[in-house]
């Protein structure tokens, strides 16, 4: 057992999920459990802390105060030598040549059908070095390949690096005192190198919330528990709380899950990406020809935001089936009830016919059938004004 304020935590039996030593654990994972984290999951091969409360309560908080999240699952892939920009600018179809050194950009790495293999942040630490920092899938690897198939100069590696997210409205303040003015006042998705007691980390203005955050990413991971206790001691000025990744707040953002609503099997214009694509970047990448195809022909489905009626809903632990008039017509990659909005709120992978605002839709819920529409997505912010703020 082990006391945080009045409260007695039990700590979660990691048996129950582990076997062996094959799934790692980042450098906050004795802090989480000393903080009574009550469930984890796995990400890149790594323990995800889910939750240490009700999901309402810590969604709550983070909207009012500040969070931190373990988040040392989003593993780094460091490129780096001579043909570092190359082999970035071959991975992904976003033209990183308007991507100055101390910027980062979201970022997409396709296949070559035009498959999305992860969407990563994507920093540029000098001309020749780059972060890919990932959502869930093995893309070491893929640049592995990549980079002996196309026979460049560079070194591919995963670094001791570990990022911890500070999310909520009360971030900005809290690394204001961490780190200085400077560095709290970044643009959004500008990154700078600091330390905090000799501890070296890289502060970036990203985040998975839609609200204003920050992730600290740590560069020696013998300090985590270090790391962490500086954050709690200085956050206690804004009730900082550990908390897992919201849910709730990334769905009213409009925020994809990778995994959940997209995939190998999706490309880029499928999910709302296709932004992220610059078909006549001077550089050629994996993918191109297959993506602009696409883009010719058109798609023939897209994730469409819905909102499903009745009372509130869980977390959809499976893709719910979805149907129009009767017929088959598609999937729920996404869904849950938002305590602000009082809504179902959600997303449907959906043939393109039935992906139009206002088209009414049948939903196969674990509890029964439900009716849905489809809706306007994101569900707040539309122009991301509140994490640029």
């Amino acid at each position: 057992m082990v006391e945080q304020g009045s409260r007695q935590l039990t700590q979660f039996d990691m048996r129950l999920i582990q076997r062996g030593a094959r799934l790692r654990r980042s450098p906050y994972f004795d802090a989480t459990q000393r903080y009574g984290c009550r469930a984890y999951t796995v990400y890149n091969h790594t323990f995800l802390p889910s939750y240490y409360d009700d999901p309402v309560s810590e969604y709550w908080h983070l909207i009012e105060h500040v969070a931190v999240w373990d988040v040392g699952v989003e593993r780094q892939v460091e490129i780096s030598g001579p043909d570092a920009f190359t082999l970035a600018q071959r991975l992904t179809p976003r033209d990183l040549s308007t991507c100055a050194v101390g910027q980062g950009k979201y970022v997409l790495i396709t296949a070559d059908d035009g498959g999305v293999i992860n969407d990563p942040v994507l920093l540029r630490l000098a001309e020749d070095r780059f972060w890919f920092s990932l959502a869930d899938s093995d893309v070491l690897l893929w640049a592995r390949g990549v980079a002996i198939n196309a026979g460049l100069k560079v070194e591919i590696a995963e670094p001791d690096v570990w990022p911890l997210q500070l999310q909520g409205p009360k971030s900005k303040p809290l690394v204001a005192d961490l780190f200085g003015d400077r560095v709290a006042s970044m643009p959004y998705y500008a990154f700078s190198e600091a330390s905090l007691d000799s501890i070296p980390v890289v502060v970036t203005r990203t985040g998975w919330t839609g609200e204003v955050g920050y992730e600290l990413y740590l560069r020696d991971g013998n300090q985590g528990d270090a790391l962490w206790e500086r954050v709690m001691a200085a956050g206690k000025t804004y009730q900082i709380r550990p908390t897992g990744p919201s849910d709730i707040r990334r769905i009213e953002a409009g925020i994809l899950n990778y995994g959940a609503d997209m995939t190998l099997a999706d490309n880029p214009y499928e999910v709302g990406l296709g932004w992220t694509v610059d078909l006549d970047k001077s550089q050629d990448f994996i993918g191109r020809a297959a993506l602009r195809r696409i883009k010719a022909e058109g798609v023939r489905r897209k994730i469409a935001g819905i909102e499903i009626e009745g009372p509130p809903i869980e977390f959809n632990e499976t893709k719910w089936a979805v149907r129009q008039d009767g017929r088959p017509a598609g999937q729920v990659t996404s869904a849950i009830h938002s305590p602000r909005l009082k809504k179902n709120i959600g997303y449907a992978m959906l043939p393109l016919p039935a992906a139009e605002l206002g088209t009414r839709l049948t939903i196969a819920t674990p509890g029964g059938e439900r009716a849905a529409r489809v809706v306007p997505k994101p569900f707040i912010d539309p122009k991301k004004a509140i994490p640029k703020s």
